[in-house]
C-alpha cells in the first residue's frame, strides 16, 4: 500500500512538473533603438546610431542587436517579423525557444520614441495594456495568440537609460496581483528605474549598477537560466558570464555591474 501511495505521489509530482514546463510563457522585450540625434548617448557610428534604421541599428539589426542575435541563436527559432505594427515601432519579431513553451516578443521603437518605449515597458510591468500577438507555429501552422504587454510573464527593456535625460509625468502602478519579473539593460538602471519598477509591482530579475553596453547576449543568457528554472542568482551569474565573454571586462566587474533584486 505504501509503495502504491509513493508511486502515485511520484507520478503526480512528475505530472505537475511537466504541466509547469508546458505552460506557455511570454517575454516581451522593448528595444529603444540607439539614436545619436535624439538621445543623450555617447555617439556611435552613424549607421549604428540612426534611430530610424532598425536593420542596421546597434540594438536591433547589428551583430549583437536583439533581432540578429536571437535569429542566429540555435536555442531560438524566429517565427515572424512584422514591419511597423505601430507608428512608434519600426519592427516586431517573435521567437520561440526550441525546447520549451516560451515565446519572445521583441519590438524595435524608433529612437525618437524612447520615452514611449520606457512608458510601455513600465506600464506592461504593472499589468497594463494586456493584449495578444498572433503567430503561426510550424510545421503544423497552428495559430497562437501570445499574451503580450501586461499579459506577459517577463518584461525587458533594452537601450539607453532615458530616465537620465527626462522624467515621466508619473509611474504606472501595479494593476493586479499577477507575478511579473523585469529586466532592465540600460546604464545604471537600478538607480534610475528603481522607483518606477517598484511602483509597477514587478520583481527586478536583472538590472545594472553602472555604465554598460545593452546588447543582446546578456539578455539571451539571462533568459536561458530563467527558462531552465534557475534561481535569480544563477540567472545573474549567466548574464555576468556572457557580459564578460563579449566585453572582456573581467567576471568580478561583470558581477558588480549586473545585479538582481532590491
Amino acid at each position: 500500500m505504501r509503495r502504491a501511495t509513493a508511486a502515485i505521489l511520484t507520478s503526480a509530482l512528475a505530472f505537475a512538473a511537466h504541466a509547469q514546463d508546458a505552460k506557455l510563457r511570454t517575454v516581451h522585450v522593448f528595444v529603444a533603438l540607439a539614436d545619436n540625434q535624439h538621445q543623450g548617448i555617447v555617439p556611435v557610428a552613424a549607421t549604428l546610431g540612426n534611430g530610424e534604421d532598425a536593420a542596421r541599428n546597434l540594438y536591433w539589426g547589428s551583430a549583437y542587436g536583439v533581432k540578429t542575435f536571437f535569429s542566429r541563436s540555435p536555442e531560438w527559432e524566429r517565427l515572424r517579423c512584422v514591419q511597423k505594427p505601430k507608428v512608434q515601432i519600426l519592427e516586431r519579431c517573435v521567437f520561440k525557444y526550441r525546447t520549451a513553451n516560451v515565446y519572445l516578443i521583441s519590438e524595435a521603437y524608433r529612437g525618437i520614441e524612447i520615452k514611449q518605449a520606457i512608458w510601455d515597458f513600465l506600464d506592461s510591468a504593472a499589468g497594463g495594456g494586456a493584449d495578444t500577438v498572433a503567430v503561426s507555429v510550424q510545421p503544423t501552422g497552428t495559430g497562437l495568440n501570445l499574451p503580450a504587454h501586461g499579459g506577459a510573464t517577463l518584461l525587458a527593456y533594452i537601450g539607453h537609460d532615458g530616465l537620465m535625460d527626462f522624467q515621466l509625468p508619473h509611474y504606472p502602478r501595479q494593476k493586479d496581483a499577477s507575478h511579473r519579473e523585469a529586466i532592465v539593460l540600460a546604464c545604471a538602471s537600478k538607480q534610475f528605474f528603481g522607483e518606477a519598477v517598484r511602483a509597477s509591482g514587478a520583481y527586478p530579475l536583472l538590472w545594472t549598477t553602472g555604465l554598460m553596453a545593452p546588447e543582446a547576449y546578456t539578455l539571451k543568457s539571462a533568459l536561458d537560466g530563467w527558462i531552465a528554472g534557475e534561481n535569480r542568482e544563477q540567472v545573474r551569474d549567466r548574464a555576468a558570464g556572457a557580459y564578460d565573454k563579449y566585453q572582456k571586462c573581467g567576471l568580478r566587474a561583470a558581477h558588480r555591474l549586473l545585479t538582481t533584486g532590491w
